[in-house]
């Protein structure tokens, strides 16, 4: 039987990456959120487009030229689009870690309202000219 609070946590060693669209404005808001929640350092950023971000891509054995989804890299596994998303909120932790029950919800499902707002998402939030470049107080937290 899943008990609830293995159900809500992972381990605190966790190296989690995030490799995200770098041109997309959607993308930089939700790294811009997760930075300011994520009181403990727990997530480091790439972008896709990135050197590092195509090498993480590249050692998983994951399309390179693909940017419709952004990639959650936490123990030497990958995790794509939905599932990528809720297991990062799980992973943030606080309130954020109870959109984790939405797991239950069959990942076909869950990955088709994803990539509904995938495919919109420049027309609906923008898209920038070039890739987000951090602040020197955030350098760190960037591949």
């Amino acid at each position: 039987m899943l008990r609830w609070k293995t159900f809500f946590t992972m381990h605190e060693a966790s190296e989690n990456i995030m490799l995200f669209d770098g041109v997309c404005n959607l993308c930089n808001g939700l790294v811009r959120f997760i930075i300011k929640r994520d009181k403990k350092g727990k997530f480091r950023f790439a972008s896709l487009q990135s050197l590092e971000g195509q090498q993480r891509l590249k050692r998983f054995g994951l399309v390179k030229s693909e940017f419709e989804s952004f990639v959650l890299i936490s123990d030497n596994k990958y995790y794509l689009r939905s599932t990528g998303a809720l297991k990062m909120l799980r992973e943030l932790g606080g309130v954020w870690k109870a959109f984790y029950v939405f797991i239950l919800i069959p990942r076909p499902v869950r990955d088709f309202l994803y990539d509904q707002i995938a495919k919109s998402r420049y027309k609906i939030f923008g898209k920038r000219d070039s890739c987000m470049l951090p602040t020197p107080e955030l350098k760190e937290r960037f591949l």
